[in-house]
């Protein structure tokens, strides 16, 4: 069993990073934290054992399939963990959105996050 948290470089992605990581510990297991952001994920100030996967190919690449593709990779994950935020109706109505994405096309449970 194995706790995979897509991670961004903003306060959603914290946000689902930290409870990915509390997700973990209560399951007693380990945290994959997926980079989707275009910086390095530093880790260390979230303690537990975290293993980080970078978005490998273009960096235009979907983060929905590059998160799609880790899951089919690592059989053993058995919850994924995603941040969001609020958006408006029209926003929900023009744009895509890749939490909705994930939401919806996740093999396993997804465990959503909003920031405080």
């Amino acid at each position: 069993m194995t706790v995979l948290v897509a991670v961004t470089d903003n306060d959603e992605g914290r946000a689902a990073l930290r409870a990915a990581v509390e997700e973990a510990a209560m399951m007693s297991t380990t945290v994959l934290a997926m980079n989707l952001g275009l910086v390095d994920l530093d880790v260390s100030e979230y303690g537990g054992s975290i293993e980080v996967i970078h978005r490998v190919g273009r960096e235009d690449r979907d983060p929905v399939v590059a998160v799609l593709d880790e899951l089919d990779e690592h059989p053993d994950v058995t919850r994924l963990v995603i941040g969001i935020r609020k958006r408006s109706r029209v926003g929900k109505a023009l744009l895509g959105s890749t939490s909705q994405r994930l939401l919806m096309l996740s093999p396993v449970p997804v465990l959503t996050v909003r920031p405080q």
